[in-house]
């Protein structure tokens, strides 16, 4: 199958290691996932996240339309806020994790995981009827970038004809750079300040604002020793961050309740797919909850590894790395909810050696040194 390019693809050719990742050629590192990953952490980084999704709905129906569709509430955002959701199946599963910005009072900008978007699309037809809404894939003529790290902000006002330094998290700004039109919003996928930019008029026929809004980036960061990042590092990071990625961590099988993604989960607002099945759930129990675990002793955890408590299986891994950061072993793993306490001693099955770790809270860093909460 003929692998999908985005609009920087002539880029990445020249200075990264490519790699296949759903369905796309994408940077999988450019000087190294460590030297990248510590970039983000400790300065800034961008990325091109063009494979990802841009939908736009609109029509008097699209409030309505997508707080049914969804499982937060669309009506609580203003005109350029954002908020984090999931899309849900009748049986509660996960169909996406998304992001939603509200662009003017009937239209929506809505942002599928990249393995992800016909399938978000394809969803969204099937249940708009009786819904007046039009709902139009826009991921081939927007490119979409992110910049990441606590020198973010100083970066992105080099080349902005607006200061973002007073945007608020999950808010968003329209704004030019190098003469594009951009939508910025202070959202991201590393647990670090910065921002999503989603560059209009950028199509994969016509590139050029897309580079030109890139180049300018790096020039301007420079200075800041930005360093443009592969999909490795973005990996790495979400993980530190806690953050899940669709696919390894949730899936159509697995509730936000499991996931702990509780906070995007409006019980109270009002009849929206899945919600009948969270009720239930929510009344006998989640059975099973997703947690994370440092490693205590060498070793790296991968998906599939299982989880035991003394002689007891208790989970299985679904997301695990060596934490550039931490320098040990960390792990996202889904645990019979009866073990699912901070601080309790769990092993990790690497091969045939069981490996000591400990249950910890998300974000797996100091949150006083590292991530948008720092000092």
């Amino acid at each position: 199958m003929q692998l999908r390019r985005t609009q920087l693809y002539e880029f990445h050719k020249k200075h990264a290691k490519l790699t296949a990742f759903s369905g796309f050629e994408m940077p999988l590192w450019y000087k190294g996932i460590i030297e990248e990953h510590m970039a983000v952490r400790n300065s800034v980084g961008i990325f091109d996240i063009s494979h990802m999704g841009r939908v736009i709905i609109e029509g008097e129906d699209a409030e309505k339309f997508l707080n049914y569709l969804t499982s937060n509430d669309v009506s609580r955002l203003k005109t350029l806020q954002a908020q984090y959701t999931t899309i849900l199946n009748e049986h509660g599963g996960i169909v996406d994790d998304t992001i939603i910005c509200r662009l003017e009072e009937d239209r929506f900008l809505q942002v599928p995981n990249a393995a992800n978007r016909e399938k978000d699309v394809d969803w969204f037809n099937r249940h708009s009827g009786g819904f007046q809404v039009s709902i139009r894939d826009v991921s081939d003529e927007v490119a979409m970038l992110a910049v990441q790290g606590p020198k973010a902000v100083d970066v992105l006002n080099q080349v902005s004809n607006v200061d973002v330094s007073g945007v608020r998290r999950f808010s968003g700004v329209w704004l030019e750079i190098a003469g594009a039109r951009v939508l910025a919003t202070r959202t991201g996928y590393t647990g670090e300040d910065g921002f999503e930019l989603y560059i209009w008029d950028a199509s994969l026929s016509e590139p050029k604002p897309a580079y030109d809004v890139w180049n300018s980036l790096l020039e301007a960061g420079r200075r800041f020793g930005i360093e443009p990042c592969g999909l490795g590092a973005r990996d790495t990071l979400r993980l530190e961050a806690g953050m899940c990625l669709y696919g390894n961590d949730i899936d159509d099988d697995t509730t936000p309740l499991e996931a702990n993604l509780g906070f995007v989960v409006k019980l109270d607002k009002g009849e929206f797919i899945g919600r009948e099945a969270l009720l239930r759930q929510k009344e006998e129990g989640v059975k099973r909850l997703r947690v994370g675990i440092k490693l205590l002793e060498r070793g790296i955890p991968r998906p599939h590894h299982e989880v035991w408590s003394d002689d007891k299986k208790i989970g299985v891994v679904t997301s695990g790395t060596m934490s550039p950061l931490l320098r040990c072993g960390i792990a996202m793993a889904y645990v019979d909810s009866s073990y699912a306490e901070y601080g309790r001693k769990v092993y990790v099955q690497i091969r045939k050696r069981r490996v000591l770790g400990e249950i910890v809270k998300f974000p797996f860093y100091d949150t006083t040194k590292y991530g948008y909460r720092r000092a």
